[in-house]
């Protein structure tokens, strides 16, 4: 017999036991006959009792001392599978010895742990500012840039740091504002043109400051560039100044707050700095910049994208099918709105979404009975991908913010 002590339990295993299993570790101790050989396979070797030590974990042994008795490797779902595979891999023995259910269900759980892992590293990530104030040591106007960062990037940081995020927050909401009320017909006056260019000229000078003290104390421009908070800063302010290049360029043919469905007067230029104007409404993503809950939110879209692209892939099918139904049980009706397939579309994605607006409805029985399932099925499609979202959005969230105490 073998004996083996791991952690401090003894073990003894037949030599022609460990033998029929040449490749594993104690297979080799039994089948060298050189004691150097045998030292390296171990940790140490006790002379008076005739025990080779092993510094490994015990509990997890006696499924490997298991395995050399009986041929089969158990697998407790109890255990880490990180530090199973790192054990069993320590002793040369290979998962495919175990029953082929507890193998689908390790791999399962080791798959859905590395999953967690790869979840939590994002989640950290998501909330690690693009640099670090130790990143300013030793370079050009570093405490300066310190401090500026500090002012920027790390809100708790002091109290002027505090009071820059909530003015973030503020003007942002104040520009989207800005921009709804430019379109009521009695802000339309030279009065209410006048504050809203004032407006719009204050929040723009304030974004663009920001982003300047933000360009400033990167310690990479490359990176700052690639960040996704920062195009978002960039789109947020160029829309002020390429309005004003418009303007200058096309000044007597716009009309500055004429609503989109009046464009047809104005020039191609005009049409352009219309779209150009439609920007700003990007503005409100900053606020995702300080808000834990927007984070969340793209966060579950960003890893959710596979179930979010299946409902978009059953929706389609759906409306395609439906159309198609409804197209061919209604087209012989006098007066119908159903006269081709792609004017029933319409019909059947409001169907589909359960909203109903009522302005397209069968007439025919057969009809309304394509319509009972279609609205159905959108109920049970619907339905489906919801708690998933929910879910996982509220799991997110509460890991941000549960991040962000830490931090």
């Amino acid at each position: 017999l073998l004996n083996i002590n791991v952690g401090g339990r003894l073990f003894q295993i037949a030599y022609k036991v460990l033998a029929q299993y040449p490749i594993t570790r104690l297979g080799k101790l039994a089948l060298y006959t050189d004691p150097v050989k045998r030292l390296q396979l171990c940790d140490d070797y006790l002379v008076q009792k005739n025990e080779y030590f092993f510094d490994r974990d015990p509990s997890i042994f006696h499924y490997i001392f298991h395995f050399y008795r009986s041929g089969v490797l158990w697998v407790m779902d109890e255990m880490c599978p990180s530090n199973f595979v790192e054990e069993i891999e320590y002793w040369g023995i290979h998962l495919k010895y175990s029953q082929r259910c507890c193998r689908i269900l390790f791999e399962e759980k080791q798959d859905e742990l590395n999953e967690y892992l790869k979840i939590e590293k994002e989640l950290e990530a998501e909330l690690e500012p693009l640099d670090s104030g130790e990143q300013f040591d030793g370079k050009f106007l570093g405490g300066f840039r310190k401090m500026i960062w500090n002012l920027i990037e790390n809100p708790y940081s002091s109290v002027p740091a505090k009071i820059i995020a909530v003015m973030s927050s503020f003007f942002v909401l104040i520009s989207i504002v800005g921009m709804t009320l430019s379109t009521v017909e009695e802000m339309k006056n030279k009065t209410g043109k006048m504050w809203m260019e004032q407006m719009e000229m204050i929040c723009a000078i304030f974004f663009t400051s920001e982003y300047l003290m933000r360009l400033i104390s990167s310690s990479s421009f490359k990176n700052f560039l690639r960040a996704a908070f920062n195009a978002i800063d960039l789109v947020a302010i160029l829309p002020f100044y390429i309005q004003i290049l418009f303007e200058n360029l096309d000044e007597g043919d716009m009309h500055y707050h004429e609503e989109l469905h009046k464009v047809e007067n104005v020039s191609k230029l005009g049409k352009v700095l219309k779209l150009i104007k439609l920007m700003r409404i990007f503005r409100i993503l900053k606020l995702a910049r300080h808000s834990t809950g927007l984070r969340a939110f793209s966060f579950t879209m960003r890893q959710c994208y596979q179930q979010v692209c299946c409902l978009l892939l059953f929706i389609a099918m759906g409306v395609f099918t439906f159309s198609a139904l409804i197209h061919s049980v209604e087209h012989d009706v006098p007066g119908t709105d159903f006269t081709s397939i792609p004017y029933a579309w319409w019909w059947a994605a409001v169907s589909l979404s359960t909203v109903g607006y009522g302005d397209t409805v069968p007439d025919t029985i057969l009809g309304r009975m394509v319509a009972f399932v279609c609205i159905s099925f959108g109920i049970i499609l619907n339905g489906m991908p919801i708690s998933i979202l929910y879910n996982k959005f509220s799991d997110y969230y509460a890991k941000l913010k549960a991040h962000e105490m830490s931090q």
